[in-house]
């Protein structure tokens, strides 16, 4: 028996075969063409395949996930708009060779020079790079689909898996997935957590391993590889007990957010697009905390009009009833754009023109919401909270934009709600002045995965910090407590959002800090309700180890 130790993204276990999956990796053989045309109008033919079936895929999975679908249509555009084409058509023509092995080194060349630039958007458009050779080759070639996971379940096993390429598997065939790269608050880790499947990241996989028995520790983060027989008794025992489990905490759906000596700490859902909210009812969340309004933003050809938003947020806002929802303004810029926003490269646009520094130089766009989001507050309990906010500069500009949108509702006499406003604390300068902020608010929600980043000066999705970033950091649990202390002062609400709320290690610590309400992922709802229900404040904490 053989056991790796990695980090673990989503707890469960899985007890199956492995599949590894080559990713990108194609040895095709150089063949010197005397057909040159023929060969051209063969790669033209593979490259509108492609283009269709891309299409087609974000079709089909829009509605499961729209931010994550919207990399099929990247993918498309690097296709359509010239670049890469005519550096394969280019290759092909001058060195007289096959399309596949035009496409596998033009997909390589780009790869090897643009491979050690941390910079997101480089990594992203590099990686779609990669996805659209394997599909042209693919094409070229006559292969089957790249990710056959067989008849039966299996446990993935990757260098490195992309949202878009899960979203092609058969989700009923995966048992987990095992992973070289990632990051716990990475795209594909939040969407394996929906999901609601095992992964683990930071093992590196060989060839070998497929087909080979395997066990999937999610709560540890360990990979057992030839597993004894006692130990998949053992195992077997923890999968059930692990089914078991999951079946008792549905029995919280109905309970209260208490805690044993009677304090009421709200759990609410983060959500990313319309379709979760069927999750948010399931688990039974106080409300919305988090609907991240990109998702009608991303993944399209033009701004969405301000009609379309209004129906999405009245939506939300019929569907919730008397719950609170809390729409976070559109966060566009760093890893979230899309070309008609045509947002000029940037150094470092994590530290960039992005949230509400993007919507303030962007006045007809922020607006356009603004004026949905009230619309919308007529047909249910809207709240709504702002982006990245640094500064009581940028709260005046935007007290001034929404008073004028009120009054052109006003002037119209269009009907809504004067709704409850709060503000994201992202930024150690937001911390530090959280007091002031507090004061223009009625309440402060914690994004602790920005937070956590920009307090240790770490880049959350960098592999070479993968050891040495530490969210539980006391610089960052301070600053959590200073922003609770400062809300209450003012007596402003103070929320806990992001992947440090669905944390239950730390769910008492928050529970004494004073939060008022935590927000997580629908699939993380019952396990913090749980946490929740067994702390008893009026208890001395016991001693953390």
């Amino acid at each position: 028996m053989e056991i790796y130790k990695g980090t673990s993204t989503f707890a469960g276990i899985a007890i199956g075969k492995i599949r590894y999956y080559h990713k990108g990796e194609y040895q095709v053989r150089q063949n010197l063409v005397s057909n040159v045309k023929k060969e051209l109008g063969d790669f033209n033919e593979a490259r509108l395949k492609v283009l269709q079936k891309l299409k087609r895929l974000y079709e089909e999975n829009s509605k499961l996930s729209e931010k994550e679908a919207s990399a099929f249509l990247e993918q498309a555009r690097l296709l359509e708009t010239g670049s890469f084409q005519r550096a394969v058509e280019s290759m092909i023509s001058a060195e007289k060779v096959n399309a596949a092995y035009a496409v596998m080194t033009t997909r390589d060349e780009l790869s090897n020079t643009f491979r050690n630039l941390e910079e997101p958007s480089i990594r992203r458009r590099i990686s779609n790079v990669q996805e659209i050779s394997g599909r042209l080759i693919d094409e070229l070639g006559g292969v089957e689909p790249r990710i056959n996971l067989g008849k039966d379940p299996v446990i993935l096993a990757a260098e490195v898996l992309t949202p878009t390429e899960i979203m092609e598997m058969d989700k009923e065939k995966l048992l987990a997935m095992v992973t070289h790269q990632g990051s716990e608050i990475s795209h594909t880790a939040i969407q394996a957590k929906t999901m609601g499947i095992p992964s683990v990241f930071g093992i590196v996989p060989e060839d070998e391993w497929d087909g080979c028995m395997a066990i999937v520790d999610g709560y540890t983060g360990i990979l057992y590889l030839h597993p004894d027989s006692e130990m998949v008794k053992e195992y077997e025992i923890r999968l059930r007990a692990d089914q078991e489990e999951k079946e008792e905490l549905l029995k919280l759906k109905a309970e209260k957010d208490r805690t044993v000596d009677g304090k009421d700490v709200g759990i609410y859902a983060n959500i990313g697009n319309l379709d979760d909210l069927n999750s948010v009812i399931y688990y039974g969340a106080t409300g919305i905390g988090l609907l991240r309004s990109e998702f009608q933003y991303l993944g399209r050809e033009n701004y969405p009009r301000e009609n379309e938003l209004f129906m999405a947020y009245r939506k939300v806002a019929e569907t919730m009833g008397e719950r609170p929802a809390v729409i976070r303004t559109v966060d566009l810029g760093a890893d979230k754009q899309a070309p008609y926003l045509d947002i000029p490269q940037e150094t470092n646009p994590i530290m960039g023109n992005r949230g509400i520094r993007l919507c303030l130089d962007r006045k007809m766009m922020f607006k356009a919401q603004l004026r949905a989001i009230y619309r919308a507050s007529a047909y249910g309990n809207l709240e709504m909270m702002y982006p990245m906010i640094s500064s009581e500069e940028e709260m005046d500009e935007i007290e001034a934009i929404v008073e004028e949108v009120k009054a052109g509702l006003r002037k119209k006499e269009i009907p809504f709600k004067d709704i409850r406003v709060g503000i994201m604390i992202e930024t150690p300068a937001a911390v530090m002045i959280s007091r002031e902020l507090a004061k223009r608010v009625d309440f402060l929600s914690l994004g602790t995965n920005d937070l956590s980043q920009y307090t240790l000066a770490m880049d959350r999705q960098n592999p070479l910090l993968r050891n040495k970033y530490n969210d539980h950091h006391p610089a960052v649990l301070r600053m959590i407590e200073m922003v609770i202390h400062a809300g209450h002062q003012e007596g402003c609400q103070v929320c806990i959002c992001g992947e440090l709320a669905a944390d239950t290690k730390l769910t008492e610590t928050f529970l004494r800090m004073g939060v008022d309400s935590l927000s997580v992922v629908p699939a993380c709802i019952l396990p913090v309700r749980k946490a929740l229900r067994a702390v008893d404040l009026s208890k001395a904490p016991c001693a953390r180890k």
